[in-house]
């Protein structure tokens, strides 16, 4: 029997990811954001938070749920870019974020 989910990855209404709300609750994240930008510093120290758990946790994995995992995650890190560029675009055109 699986292991019951205690943090959805997704809205089962809407389909939408979660992570992002997840990821703003973060201590790292909320240290950002007081002073509004990201100093190389912070980004050095997530950068290590992520590799660490990346190293936590490939040993964990099968074979085949590692493939579906990595894939994820790449598509998790394409999502996010995407979103990125698409809000500096549309900060650059002067409009607004919801079209």
């Amino acid at each position: 029997m699986p292991k019951p989910i205690y943090r959805p990855w997704f809205d089962a209404a809407t389909d939408s990811p979660l992570l992002t709300e997840y990821a703003r609750k973060l201590d790292s994240f909320n240290d950002v954001l007081a002073d509004r930008k990201v100093e190389r510093a912070e980004l050095e120290l997530q950068e290590k938070r992520v590799v660490t758990l990346m190293k936590e946790v490939e040993p964990l994995l099968e074979p085949d749920v590692y493939e579906k995992v990595t894939e994820l995650l790449c598509e998790i890190t394409s999502y996010d870019m995407m979103s990125a560029f698409h809000l500096a675009s549309k900060a650059r055109a002067g409009r607004t974020l919801d079209s």
